[in-house]
């Protein structure tokens, strides 16, 4: 299993001095919606305190939470990819205090910066690898409770 990466901790502290002149302190209130699947992405944040629900839209009155961030999280990987919209949505679970970086500053510093580009591209791949990894596992064991349920 691969292990949970923290965006900024991942980083060396000469890339991650470089990355943090682009940071913007932000705060969302508890149930604030922080963005929707399908919105533009051209941001993402570090969250620094509480909780984010990631959640995926079923129909037009049902939402599944798909997974729970906290403190050291990445929020936001969809700027980095064409078509450069959100996958999923994100609430506040509770107050939120984050870094919020715009994504077209980040990739204009990662062009005059190709190392701290590389690096950061390889840490953001690392922290989708363990999202799925944990996806996958959720699934597996909902699809184990549902076949047990099933038996009976």
């Amino acid at each position: 299993m691969t292990k949970a990466i923290k965006l900024l901790t991942a980083l060396p502290p000469a890339q991650r001095e470089r990355l943090m002149t682009l940071a913007r302190e932000v705060s969302f209130p508890e149930d604030a919606r922080i963005f929707e699947a399908g919105g533009t992405a051209d941001r993402f944040w570090v969250i620094r305190s509480g909780a984010v629900s990631l959640d995926q839209r079923v129909n037009a009155l049902h939402r599944v939470t798909v997974a729970g961030l906290g403190a050291g999280d990445l929020l936001g990987w969809s700027w980095l990819f064409p078509p450069h919209q959100w996958d999923f949505g994100a609430v506040a679970f509770s107050p939120v205090r984050a870094y919020e970086f715009d994504a077209a500053a980040v990739l204009r510093l990662c062009q005059e910066d190709p190392q701290l580009g590389l690096t950061l591209v390889r840490t953001v791949a690392e922290v989708l690898a363990h999202r799925l990894e944990m996806t996958r596992g959720k699934l597996m064991e909902q699809y184990t409770m549902h076949r047990r349920g099933g038996a009976l």
